[in-house]
């Protein structure tokens, strides 16, 4: 078990070997959940999914087309405001 020891500005330093056992390095984001009882969870903060994943989101759909930013942003737009609406 690690001790971390709280400074005046309410901040606390984790060891080295804290952050490579989380895997967290320079630049990456933290995340904590607050459970009951006064006890909290530490991890991570992982994005989900990658950018692989969302390229083979608009296979086929362009049928060889190239978008512009804009054609992409008014897709994404529109769809948003389907789902606004209940629709999908």
């Amino acid at each position: 078990m690690a001790t971390l020891t709280l400074t005046g500005r309410g901040q606390v330093t984790f060891r080295k070997d804290v952050l490579k056992h989380l895997g967290i390095e320079p630049g990456d984001k933290i995340r904590l959940d607050l459970l009951p009882d006064g006890r909290a969870e530490l991890k991570a903060d992982r994005a989900q999914g990658s950018w692989e994943t969302l390229h083979t989101v608009f296979d086929g759909t362009t049928n060889g087309a190239k978008l512009s930013i804009e054609d992409i942003n008014d897709a994404i737009a529109e769809a948003g405001a389907a789902a606004g609406a209940g629709e999908e």
